[in-house]
């Protein structure tokens, strides 16, 4: 493990019974009851421990040796991991936040849905163990060593202002994570997946992102300043004019223009509609993903089952189109008008509808055979419809969990029956919203019109 010079240090077994004992009197010291004590498992071995929901806050566990260990749900909040080794140890749902992380190894850790918000996984320093057991700095030279986070699943986590200077980073997955304000100056991101993260305000440069896959990612106000982006896939990644211009996209993966896809637009939607028509017999499934179709006019088109992942579909034009069945995944949907479309049974997963127009339109479920009692619902999961207008749309049945509905219309919507699991409603205007039987478990109601908070 990085973080020691010459060998690593004697780490004592920690026992069952030597672990409880410690547990305890933390618990005590946290509640400020006698006989308590910080928990100090400085230079211990727990490896493999099963420590799932311990309360850890502000415990020790410099230099540490966690491999393996399991620590879901744990509550490390303000805890010191200082150089400890934490590879393939599970902390999912784990509470991190303002942890001391620097140094640490977490190769191959599985950290999904973790809190880490504000905690510290910059450079370490290299140490050496004194006599008595302490750390300390090697006298000779004070030489960083990085954090590591290579192959480590990470997704959903939150790491807002997290600290991540220089670290390593390398083909680990952080699909859906929370990384707004987070600092990855020079840190090496080579081959990891960032799909519909949310990297607003992140600092990114000169950071390698060789090979990083950003479908879906929100760069707004990004500092892409001499990052490395040779083949990094921004296709479908959401990104402000500034951002753009001060990054080096030359050999970075984005949309293409029909032209250069070697696509004829008027042709794909005729043969489109003859196959819809023709019922598959005749023409072919219009397939235009990654293409940049901003600002294009489809207004009243059968797109029915038509493939749009990760298009660029900012401002489009598509009133009244129909898009039953459509796979609109990860598109770039900001600003587009799409009022009285037909979207049931659409996938819109990962989409960006931001300030666009849905008013009227019906994003219900489909009996997907006639006569079939099974219905196929809309899949709007972790879409963002932030400030998006949906006046009187029909909701009811589709899947809404983690979809961002911040400062959105739903004002007369119809929402029965919905997944809004984990949804944010913050400030949305909801009078007239009907709710009978939709599941709003962990949903954020904090303002929303004519709905109680939740938490």
């Amino acid at each position: 493990m990085s973080g020691w010079v010459g060998q690593q240090p004697d780490r004592p077994r920690v026992t069952v019974t030597e672990l409880q004992g410690v547990l305890s009197r933390h618990l005590a010291y946290l509640r400020r009851q006698p006989g308590g004590a910080r928990a100090n498992f400085k230079l211990r071995d727990l490896a493999h421990l099963d420590l799932s929901g311990a309360d850890l806050r502000d415990a020790d566990l410099s230099g540490a040796r966690l491999f393996g260990t399991r620590l879901t749900g744990a509550v490390l909040t303000g805890a010191i991991l200082y150089a400890a080794d934490l590879r393939l140890a599970n902390l999912e749902r784990a509470d991190l936040r303002r942890t001391d992380l620097r140094g640490a190894c977490l190769r191959g850790a599985v950290l999904s849905e973790a809190q880490m918000s504000d905690s510290d996984l910059r450079d370490g320093t290299i140490m050496h163990v004194r006599g008595n057991g302490e750390l300390a700095l090697h006298e000779f030279e004070a030489v960083e060593v990085h954090t590591e986070l290579s192959a480590a699943t990470i997704r959903a986590a939150d790491l807002s202002r997290a600290r991540l200077a220089n670290g390593f980073i390398m083909q680990t997955d952080l699909t859906d994570a929370v990384l707004r304000g987070t600092k990855f100056y020079r840190a090496n991101l080579t081959n990891s997946t960032l799909i519909g993260c949310d990297l607003q305000g992140a600092d990114l440069r000169e950071a390698n992102l060789t090979g990083t896959r950003l479908n879906g990612a929100n760069l707004i106000g990004a500092e892409l300043d001499a990052a490395i982006l040779v083949n990094a896939d921004l296709v479908g990644a959401i990104m402000d004019d500034q951002t753009q211009r001060r990054a080096n996209l030359t050999d970075a993966i984005l949309p293409r223009s029909p032209a250069k896809a070697g696509q004829d637009l008027p042709s794909v939607l005729a043969d489109h509609a003859r196959w819809v028509d023709s019922q598959g017999r005749q023409g072919q499934r219009a397939d235009l993903s990654a293409l940049d179709l901003a600002g294009v006019d489809l207004s009243g088109r059968n797109l029915s089952a038509a493939v749009f992942h990760c298009t660029v579909l900012r401002g489009a034009r598509m009133a009244g189109a129909q898009l039953a069945m459509a796979d609109l995944s990860l598109a770039d949907l900001r600003g587009a008008d799409l009022t009285g479309a037909d979207l049931r049974g659409a996938t819109l997963e990962r989409a960006t509808l931001s300030a666009a127009v849905l008013a009227g339109a019906n994003f219900g479920p489909v009996r997907i055979q006639s006569g079939s009692p099974r219905l196929w619902s809309a899949n709007l999961q972790r879409a963002r419809l932030d400030g998006a207008d949906l006046t009187g749309a029909d909701l009811h049945q589709a899947t809404l969990a983690q979809a961002n509905f911040t400062g959105a219309v739903l004002r007369s919507a119809r929402a029965e029956g919905a997944s809004l699991v984990g949804a944010d409603l913050t400030d949305a205007q909801c009078e007239g919203l009907h709710l009978a039987g939709a599941d709003l478990a962990e949903a954020r109601t904090v303002g929303a019109l004519g709905l109680p908070p939740l938490h």
